[in-house]
């Protein structure tokens, strides 16, 4: 079983319905999809491999030596015969890029080429909400606006860009190289490896590998989109493996509500024909999931991302 491959560049020809069906069964049934023909150029997304690289091998590798993860793992392997596993801890070292925070400032051209490419992506990130809007049956922008706090046109929305790299592990069955979870926002575009896998989502109780494709971009939703769809797209649970041999490069680009913004199922979705009971053309009103300050979500979801994620609707909804 492979993750589902979405040419993006049908989506402006005579095709482009039956793409739209393609995307959207993506969303309802996997939760994950990869696009080809996204319109990022090419000759971008080598410049973005090459600085990333660089970035970890001068800058990130020596540090990653001394991690919590290396020590703990050292302390496992000498106690084999406990069958012991490093836990509460990831084979991952990882920086987050925004519009304001340090970026690494050794690697010549990292941030002209880093700023290019998350322009790509918050554009691309956009396109697609607007194609789940229109599969959803939602105003052209809803999504978009609700994550910018309900505010037409303005760019409240968190964007952010968590570069990634799971160097080789000595004994990868003894420690995950990320822990399974779900995503907490809206929209995550991967740029993953494509030389080596690890990346895994959960589909009908089985892990399946998200196959690496050069230069795809993997798409999933997260648990906001979940719920502004009242849970016709579900986020998904997925992880990543630590590998004994290569080192896994992984840049996902997160679209997120701003913490300012109230996330609930969008009323269009809500509404159900309950013509079944005894009060003929009554409408009864269903909504999945409580309405909630992203924020307050977050902070929820700090605590508990590696948990369950059922039981962060119920925190929120207490709140």
């Amino acid at each position: 079983m492979a993750i589902p491959v979405i040419d993006f560049s049908k989506l402006n020809g005579e095709e482009r319905a039956n793409t739209l069906a393609q995307i959207a069964t993506c969303c309802e049934e996997w939760g994950f999809f990869q696009l080809v023909n996204h319109g990022i150029p090419m000759e971008l997304l080598e410049k973005v491999k090459r600085v990333s690289s660089e970035s970890f091998k001068k800058e990130r590798e020596d540090n990653f030596n001394k991690s919590t993860a290396i020590n703990l793992l050292n302390e496992v392997e000498k106690n084999k015969s406990n069958n012991n596993k490093v836990e509460n801890v990831d084979w991952e070292d990882v920086f987050l890029l925004t519009d304001d925070n340090e970026w690494p400032s050794n690697i010549p051209q990292f941030r002209e080429i880093m700023k290019e490419y998350r322009s790509e992506l918050k554009n691309l990130a956009k396109q697609l909400m607007e194609i789940m809007d229109e599969n959803l049956g939602l105003p052209k922008g809803y999504i978009n606006k609700s994550f910018n706090n309900g505010e037409e046109g303005s760019e409240n929305a968190f964007f952010g860009t968590k570069v990634s790299h799971y160097p080789p592990c000595p004994n990868p069955e003894m420690v995950n190289g990320l822990r399974a979870h779900t995503d907490a926002g809206g929209v995550i575009l991967l740029f993953q490896d494509d030389q080596v896998d690890g990346l895994q989502i959960l589909k009908d109780g089985k892990w399946i590998d998200v196959q690496p494709i050069q230069n795809a971009i993997v798409i999933n939703t997260g648990d906001q989109i979940e719920v502004l769809s009242n849970g016709k797209y579900k986020s998904v649970w997925h992880r990543v493996l630590a590998k004994e041999n290569g080192n896994r490069r992984s840049i996902a680009s997160f679209y997120n509500p701003s913490l300012k913004a109230t996330i609930a199922p969008a009323p269009q979705l809500i509404h159900i024909d309950n013509d079944n009971n005894n009060n003929n053309n009554k409408v009864e009103l269903i909504s999945n999931y409580p309405a909630f300050k992203f924020g307050d979500y977050m902070n929820v979801y700090s605590e508990q991302k590696f948990s369950p994620k059922e039981p962060r609707f119920q925190a929120v909804r207490a709140m």
